[in-house]
């Protein structure tokens, strides 16, 4: 057998070396593949798009960001299991949408204290620590605050009392719902203009903003105030994913999720004109008195922690702590 020369290895070598080079250059960028949970044209993927945009102008070299679209591209409620499998890199989400991943999803509605200060008080590494070991992701940032949950009904009521009607939740409402004795139905944002128009339900749960993007108040008449809980959209990340990153990669990127954390000042102005917005659109507001109001708002937050520790009572119990003012 002919032993291999010099001469004969020098193309094989320049392949490996080029080949080498070219992995070398491709480690230095790599592009994250995002979905939704939330539709396209909704107001936190409106405010997402320009932020991926900036990503990637800035990160050419080091990281891009692939946005592969809304429920069309992984149905609302599959989006946080495609996180946590891998399908997809990055997820904007809430809780809400993947309890079935693990119940402690769902508990991010209750913090009372802005991201900011979550950072500082240690309650971010708490949820990074349990969205690690229970659901395979990390937790990078949320994009959403000041935006309080409403029930939204086609029914005048006079006093904090849902009996009799049919109103579809999501986790986010079910325990306090059903303690206001209402018939709880659970379906995805996008049949829910079908169920107000074929009187499946009588109302709904939902932010106080994000109606007119899927034309809810054309079949709404009334929003029962106050507010309560605080809805949380998010950034998610699968874990090994995230771990694959290089330094660099992983400091560009919470450079960039600081940044847009950093404009959730929006959403107290969104709040106000929303409002506005909803009486400009004929949507009646239900208010009680002062008393009545408070003893609204503080049920729903008994009842949300005291599910919560019923369905982990070892993490809910730091979480409290850790959220609540």
């Amino acid at each position: 057998m002919k032993r291999p020369t010099m001469k004969t290895l020098k193309p094989t070598l320049a392949l490996l070396l080029a080949a080498g080079f070219s992995a070398g250059a491709l480690a230095q960028e790599v592009t994250l593949r995002l979905v939704s949970a939330f539709a396209e044209n909704g107001i936190y993927v409106q405010r997402l798009q320009p932020w991926i945009a900036k990503v990637n102008a800035e990160g050419k070299g080091v990281l891009q960001i692939n946005f592969l679209g809304g429920p069309k591209a992984i149905p609302t409620f599959e989006a946080g299991n495609a996180v946590k499998t891998g399908v997809v890199d990055m997820a904007l989400n809430t809780g809400a949408f993947y309890t079935n991943v693990m119940p402690e999803a769902d508990f991010l509605k209750l913090t009372q204290i802005p991201v900011a200060e979550q950072r500082k008080n240690g309650a971010f590494d708490a949820i990074n620590k349990v969205w690690n070991e229970k659901g395979n992701m990390q937790y990078l940032a949320r994009m959403v605050e000041n935006q309080p949950f409403h029930i939204y009904t086609n029914k005048k009521v006079d006093k904090p009392d849902l009996t009799g009607q049919k109103i579809r939740i999501t986790p986010v409402y079910r325990d306090f719902f059903q303690a206001l004795n209402a018939n709880v139905i659970t379906t995805p944002p996008g049949e829910v203009y079908t169920a107000l128009e074929r009187g499946v339900v009588d109302g709904y749960g939902w932010p106080i903003g994000g109606i007119f993007d899927l034309n809810w108040h054309e079949k709404t008449k009334y929003r029962i105030d106050p507010g309560f809980y605080d809805a949380e959209v998010s950034l998610i990340m699968n874990l090994p994913a995230y771990k694959k990153l290089t330094d660099a990669q992983r400091n560009y990127l919470q450079k960039q999720l600081l940044a847009l954390e950093a404009e959730n000042t929006f959403w107290a102005k969104y709040t106000t004109d929303e409002t506005a917005r909803q009486e400009k659109a004929g949507i009646q507001t239900i208010k009680f008195d002062a008393a009545t109001s408070k003893a609204f708002r503080d049920k729903a937050y008994d009842v949300g922690w005291a599910g919560a520790i019923k369905q982990s009572p070892e993490i809910a119990p730091r979480f409290k702590a850790l959220f609540s003012k």
